[in-house]
């Protein structure tokens, strides 16, 4: 039965028992994907179905031209979708999530964004635009006024295409207006996000409009956040399979591991749902558990991707219940991360379950996803390990091989000789110095806007040239059972 309004009491699934007519647009989401629908909107789901977030339904945007698929697909069913809960045991859990009740996709009308946005109503605007969204420099960590889209909307010529420009306009009309500003969420795995997402949008503002940049450095929030689900990219095995196995017809469904946590800074500029009695953690420090997860979990996703690809690994859960990866990853975690963390009481259990989470193999998700925008990833997750060890003399030799890993796997050919498609917004620099690198050992991380200083650093760079010559000479198992043995040692 195809998913849509007129059919959802009789879908063979659960389904929203609330009427999402009455259900009145309270937040704006940037970057409407699989994560987010797994994650922020089955919360708002989970409240809306208690009768507890009538104001806070939630309308999608899309910016860019791959979210004009998204965008089709769900505003042909309603704005409805299936998430799909795939348990250790097999078992798969599906309920329709009801909370997103429009999508609009800015390049056909960014008129209605900006009005959207200035709306008194919406009170809050969040992100999943990735990492490297937030058009940050690594190397100085300032916003890049340069960049080619940014620059097109600071000129005025055009109505605003980024999601700086097309902010910065709504909630100008918010300022002209006498309206309260909305409170921005970052739901991206970025250290601080909350702090890289006000510096970024009132960076654009400053350039923009310096009045209405001081309005937002008076008025609005911008609340550090934690997010986590592992939620692979739906393929077509997926869609059929709902289809066939639960009856329900979904263009777009989404699939996750049944774990999921958000713990959130409460800082709101303009009232918020009550998230707690979904599940959400609010805190008044987010840092300790955005910092374990991200060199825990983000980072480890890491250490096991570019080994595992070169090894032959194409699923995450089948090199995650291969021995010798789950042991190089517990002792990344256990030597290197855990003693750059600060305690928080789930820590030690969150550590725990982290390697049967990847073995789970009913999420089936992919080593190519977690290689993924690598350079985005990688100084974000895994170099503040290294640099805290640096600091206080700790190990770095685990962190060092896997950053040898990427260099190996961004040389764009596996150890058969076939080809890797090395997806990243720096793919075009970042492979041709990499395959210099048999030449240049210290080629790759001599990129000092990705790696800063640690080329200059003897402990790491002198690790790095080991893994990476192992890695040529013998390849990625043998390099990690020698690994294993010297810390055996």
């Amino acid at each position: 039965m195809r998913l849509n309004a007129a059919n959802l009491s009789d879908l063979p699934v659960a389904t929203p028992s609330y009427d999402r007519d009455k259900v009145r647009v309270g937040i704006v989401h940037f970057g409407v994907g699989g994560f987010h629908r797994a994650h922020q909107a089955m919360y708002l789901d989970r409240l809306l179905d208690a009768g507890l977030a009538d104001d806070w339904g939630i309308c999608g945007v899309g910016v860019l031209p791959n979210d004009r698929r998204m965008h089709e697909a769900l505003s042909r069913q309603d704005h409805l979708y299936t998430l799909l809960l795939a348990h250790p045991d097999g078992t798969r859990e599906p309920r329709v999530i009801g909370s997103i009740v429009n999508f609009c996709y800015a390049p056909d009308d960014p008129e209605s964004v900006i009005e959207l946005l200035a709306d008194p109503g919406v009170r809050i605007i969040s992100l999943t635009i990735t990492e490297g969204g937030y058009n940050i420099r690594d190397d100085d960590g300032q916003f890049d006024a340069d960049d080619p889209a940014v620059r097109r909307d600071l000129a005025g010529d055009a109505p605003p295409a980024t999601v700086f420009g097309l902010v910065a306009a709504g909630l100008a009309r918010r300022r002209e207006r006498g309206l309260p500003s909305p409170t921005i969420v970052s739901c991206d795995n970025i250290v601080e996000n909350g702090a890289v997402a006000r510096r970024a949008f009132t960076s654009y503002a400053e350039l923009a409009d310096p009045g209405l940049a001081q309005w937002m450095r008076e008025h609005t929030r911008f609340p550090n956040s934690m997010v986590d689900r592992i939620t692979p990219v739906t393929t077509a095995e997926v869609i059929s399979g709902l289809a066939s196995d639960f009856g329900v017809e979904d263009a777009w469904p989404v699939v996750a591991e049944p774990f999921c946590l958000w713990v959130l800074e409460d800082d709101f500029a303009d009232g918020r749902p009550p998230l707690e009695r979904a599940g959400v953690q609010i805190v008044d420090d987010v840092a300790p558990y955005e910092a374990m997860k991200l060199r825990l979990l983000n980072a480890g996703h890491q250490s096991l991707c570019y080994f595992a690809y070169l090894a032959g690994y194409r699923l995450v859960h089948e090199a995650a219940q291969d021995p010798l990866f789950a042991s190089f990853l517990s002792r990344y975690m256990e030597s290197e991360a855990m003693p750059t963390l600060h305690p928080v009481p789930i820590l030690h259990e969150f550590k725990d379950e982290l390697i049967p989470r990847f073995a789970n193999a009913h999420v089936r998700d992919t080593i190519a996803r977690l290689c993924a925008e690598s350079s985005d990833r990688i100084p974000k997750w895994l170099l503040p390990v290294v640099r805290d060890n640096l600091a206080s003399g700790g190990p770095v030799r685990l962190a060092a091989a896997t950053v040898a890993s990427w260099a190996r796997y961004a040389e764009g050919i596996d150890e058969h000789g076939e080809p890797i498609d090395v997806v990243d917004r720096l793919a075009d620099t970042l492979v041709p110095i990499a395959r210099s690198q048999r030449d240049n050992p210290t080629a790759f991380i001599e990129n000092r806007s990705v790696f800063g200083d640690l080329v200059d650093q003897p402990r790491f760079a002198e690790a790095y040239r080991w893994a990476l010559e192992s890695l040529h000479r013998v390849g990625a198992r043998a390099t990690l059972e020698a690994l294993m043995a010297q810390e055996a040692s």
